[in-house]
């Protein structure tokens, strides 16, 4: 007997408030074509005044108990990744436990910018794994839209808000890759890139700060890194991309996403898109990709994904598992 986390529910939420590419003010000196050309994007989502990561994160922790037939008195622990916390601390998480009613169990943020629901997904399953708990809500939740320039027409056009959530739940399985749940994971960091993506405010300067970013040295570590920690983790599994139902990437940029699949020898056919409607919502970008593929009738049980993504730090890393 193998323990495994299997997902058991999953849900996700968007703001009211769309954004097309057009909307952008004229001065800002960009175009729906320009965008497209540059991003796949169409259209994203921005919060409303008010609204906060944590909100949004309540939201689509609701969907998925609802998926899952669960309560929140069914939820032993609650992660949040997300990079745009309500505030420096306590943690969103906390927030979310107290939004869901949840007065027992633990909560604790992930931080590990877009590839943040990668890391918490990968911790989630070493707690059930060791036994720290028997059912978890995992997150991934952002407000991006408070941390753009919106004189910068390279970023703020590229990113919005959301989130998503999966339920993982102990599970027994026969200790193959045919079990269902999470089969492996690869995690990496590296600090030495970390200006090529960064937010210049913080405690240090005593700011919120606006997000950085050099395009070019992010698509370029992007391809490269996302193909190689989906092999490895495959690799983990003892599977190949052949034995791929569905790859599920972080959704930042269409090119990035053709690119790696291409690396991996996968047909976008086979590449669950949600860019176009979404942009790039960071840690909340898997798990809305996620629930909206299991609404499309895309993501079946025993379905076999992988999870891939990639954000400042640079943190990168993958996730293999059977629906």
């Amino acid at each position: 007997m193998t323990i495994r986390a299997v997902i058991r529910g999953v849900g996700h939420y968007l703001p009211d408030r769309v954004v097309e590419n057009n909307d952008f003010p004229a001065e800002l000196e960009t175009s729906d074509d320009w965008i497209r050309s540059r991003s796949g994007i169409e259209r994203r989502h921005f919060a409303a005044e008010g609204q906060t990561t944590s909100d949004l994160a309540a939201r689509a922790a609701r969907a998925a108990l609802i998926d899952a037939g669960l309560t929140i008195d069914d939820i032993d622990a609650i992660v949040v990744a997300t990079s745009t916390a309500d505030l420096t601390f306590p943690s969103a998480a906390t927030m979310v436990q107290d939004a869901l009613g949840m007065t027992s169990g633990f909560a604790f943020d992930v931080q590990a910018v877009c590839a943040g629901f990668v890391f918490a997904l990968a911790n989630a399953n070493g707690m059930i794994l060791s036994g720290q708990a028997d059912r978890i809500l995992v997150i991934g939740a952002e407000t991006f839209s408070r941390i753009l320039d919106w004189t910068d027409r390279t970023t703020c056009v590229l990113f919005g808000d959301g989130a998503g959530a999966v339920i993982l739940e102990r599970a027994e399985g026969a200790g193959t890759s045919a079990d269902r749940g999470i089969l492996s994971s690869d995690l990496h960091s590296d600090g030495r890139h970390r200006d090529i993506l960064y937010v210049d405010g913080g405690v240090s300067t005593g700011t919120t700060g606006h997000l950085k970013m050099q395009g070019r040295e992010v698509f370029r570590h992007a391809v490269e890194k996302l193909a190689e920690t989906a092999e490895a983790a495959l690799d983990k599994a003892n599977l190949t991309s052949a034995d791929v139902d569905w790859i599920v990437p972080h959704q930042a940029n269409l090119r990035i996403i053709k690119a790696t699949a291409q690396r991996m020898d996968v047909p976008m056919e086979r590449v669950v898109l949600t860019v176009q409607d979404h942009g790039n919502t960071s840690a909340a970008s898997i798990p809305l990709a996620l629930s909206v593929g299991k609404q499309r009738g895309q993501i079946k049980a025993n379905d076999l994904l992988v999870v891939e993504a990639i954000g400042g730090g640079l943190a990168w890393g993958s996730v293999v598992l059977r629906w």
